[in-house]
Formats: C-alpha cells, sequence, structure tokens
C-alpha cells in the first residue's frame, strides 16, 4: 500500500468512528511524514475522539508549531487541555483562537468502550 492508500484508510477508520484504530494507523504515517498537517490533524482529532489526551496534546501541539496561523488549532489545543482539566493553560491557546476569528467550539460527543481501545 501506499501512503495515500494507508491515509485512505485511515480516514475510513476515522468516518466509522474507530478513532482508536485510526490513530495506530496515522502514527507511523505522520512518522513518517513530520510536516504533513493533514495527517497530523487527522491523528491529533483520532487522538482527542479516542481519550487518548497526552497524545492529542502533542499532536495538537506539534500542528500548532507546523501551522502557527492555523485558528483551529489552537481551539483544538485548547480543548484538549480542558480536557485534562487545565483550564488556565487553556485560556490561553483560546484567546489566540479567538483572535484569530475562531469561534469556540461546541461541545463534542466523545463515545469510548474498551472495545476502542484494544
Amino acid at each position: 500500500m501506499t501512503t495515500y492508500e494507508d491515509f485512505q484508510r485511515a480516514t475510513l477508520f476515522f468516518d466509522a468512528k474507530d478513532y482508536a484504530g485510526a490513530a495506530r494507523l496515522l502514527a507511523p504515517i505522520a512518522a513518517e511524514n513530520p510536516g504533513n498537517r493533514a495527517v497530523r490533524e487527522l491523528l491529533a482529532r483520532a487522538y482527542f475522539h479516542s481519550a487518548q489526551l497526552g497524545r492529542a496534546e502533542d499532536a495538537f501541539r506539534r500542528l500548532v508549531d507546523l501551522d502557527p496561523c492555523n485558528g483551529w488549532a489552537y481551539e483544538a489545543l485548547a480543548r484538549t487541555l480542558e480536557r485534562r482539566s487545565r483550564h488556565g493553560e487553556a485560556r490561553t491557546y483560546r484567546n489566540m483562537a479567538q483572535a484569530m476569528g475562531v469561534d469556540p467550539a461546541d461541545k463534542v460527543d466523545v463515545s469510548l468502550t474498551a472495545a476502542n481501545l484494544a
């Protein structure tokens, strides 16, 4: 399989709400292509939705580093920090996102079962 086909497969897993499965497929792609923002974003989102918050934080921070003008990445990082009960730190990133014209995100429904973590 090509990298593109692997990415497409991971996207199918993500769309099917198998976020942990998508993350497993995306992690090696991100390691091989560290500057690819699309891969990094989908990986961070997969980590976030599968409640792998430490990994999501790292991935969103990397995304912010890769694209410092991406207000959505700042908002996503703020959401991740809030889920980790780091509200003061999240406020800084939320303010950056709002300064870039990004409205605060709506609450995200996160469903996680033991099967997702297998």
